[in-house]
Parts: structure tokens; C-alpha cells; sequence
């Protein structure tokens, strides 16, 4: 399962049980670990932590003009449908149920996506958010409808690989698609996405969607 942090201090986190913790985790959970570690950091921590092992100035920015989310990803689907992320595992490692570089590569890149349009939606409800979750969730059904070969290589492949918090994404998600879809729309989606992610929560699930449908309608934000 992926989870964000909390709001813990610096100062109330021991270093040193942190080594000692992530010294016992497999690898694809340290991978993962330090993916999320370099959108965290500031340019400076980032150039620091990477100079021992790397030029930074192999990676520096050269007025490159920032994408929008739904531009990065709209990019990350082509990529995944032209099968850039897939990569099999070593015939001798397979037996260790370990998942490629490039399978770990694109849940990582999934991830953070998706946080990104958890994060933008409390900015803005616009069309252009809706569309980019719409898309990856449109990824995650390839993965449980078995046509995903060309995405990435897995012994078995499933949206569950991605270890989404669906009780943290589903109401940003609602909240964009409440002020973009038509009431029946609106339901129609609701439950299948819910049918589909929320196995022994769509009761509850439903009872939110609801909520953020009426509070919606009460305080209508205006679209982007």
C-alpha cells in the first residue's frame, strides 16, 4: 500500500531506526522510497544526495518550459502504450518475484501522477484534471482486463500492484468530475469505478460521492 507521510517534525524522527528500517526492506520498496525522495527534496538537497554518485549539471534544467499535468500525462500514456516502461526480469531472478526496473518504473511514475491530480484538484475542479485521472484509471483497467503486455511485464498484473489509497483519491476525483459530468453521468462513473477499486467499501464510497456531489452543487467553483 502507498502512503503519504503525516505531519511529523524533523526533529521527532530518529536517522538511525530509519536506516535500520529501510536496511530490512526489499528492494522494490526502496526504489519506490527513493523515487519519492526526489520530488520531496529542495534543488539543493537534490544536488547534494546525488553529487557522490553523479554530475548534477548532467541534469540541470535548461529553460525547459514546465508541462502541464494533463500534458505529462497524456506523455506518460504514450509511453506506456509504446511499451517504453516494459522490461523483463532476468530468467534467474524470476523465481525471487521480483518486478523489473521498468515495471517499478512505471508505478512509481503512476503514482506520482495520480498525486498530482489529487494535489490540483484542490486548486481547481477543471476539465483538464478530470481528463488526466480519467486516463490513468483508463491505465489501471488495462491492468486488470489483461491487455496491458506492451505496459509492462508482470507474472500477474493487476491494478493492485499500484497499492492505491482509493479512500484518498476517489474524493479528489469527485470533486473534478462533480462540476464536469451530468448528475446521471456523474453516477454511471461513480459506481463502476467503485464496483471495480472498493470491494467491501462501495456502501461507504457511494455515501461520499454523494456528499461531495451536494457540496458541490452548493459552492460551485468555476471550471478551468
Amino acid at each position: 500500500m502507498h502512503h503519504r507521510g503525516g505531519d511529523l517534525n524533523d526533529s521527532e524522527l530518529d536517522r538511525q531506526q530509519i536506516r535500520r528500517a529501510i536496511r530490512q526492506m526489499d528492494n522494490e520498496l526502496v526504489f519506490y522510497l527513493l523515487d519519492d525522495a526526489i520530488s520531496l527534496l529542495s534543488p539543493a538537497q537534490l544536488s547534494q544526495l546525488i553529487a557522490p554518485y553523479a554530475n548534477p549539471e548532467q541534469f540541470a534544467a535548461h529553460g525547459t518550459a514546465p508541462q502541464s499535468l494533463l500534458a505529462k500525462v497524456l506523455a506518460f500514456q504514450r509511453a506506456s502504450s509504446a511499451g517504453e516502461y516494459y522490461q523483463e526480469v532476468p530468467n534467474a531472478a524470476r523465481n525471487c518475484a521480483e518486478n523489473s526496473r521498468g515495471t517499478l518504473s512505471w508505478i512509481a511514475d503512476f503514482r506520482r501522477l495520480l498525486d498530482g491530480c489529487v494535489a490540483e484538484s484542490n486548486i481547481t475542479r477543471s476539465r483538464d484534471i478530470c481528463q488526466a485521472f480519467q486516463i490513468l484509471f483508463a491505465l489501471l483497467d488495462r491492468l486488470d482486463d489483461e491487455t496491458a503486455e506492451e505496459i509492462l511485464f508482470a507474472e500477474e498484473c493487476g491494478s493492485w500492484m499500484v497499492g492505491i489509497e482509493w479512500k484518498r483519491v476517489l474524493p479528489a476525483w469527485f470533486r473534478c468530475l462533480a462540476v464536469t459530468a451530468e448528475p446521471t453521468e456523474y453516477a454511471r462513473r461513480v459506481e463502476a469505478i467503485i464496483n471495480r477499486h472498493c470491494h467491501g467499501q462501495e456502501a461507504e464510497m457511494l455515501t461520499l460521492a454523494c456528499s461531495v456531489k451536494a457540496s458541490v452543487q452548493q459552492n460551485p467553483a468555476r471550471e478551468g
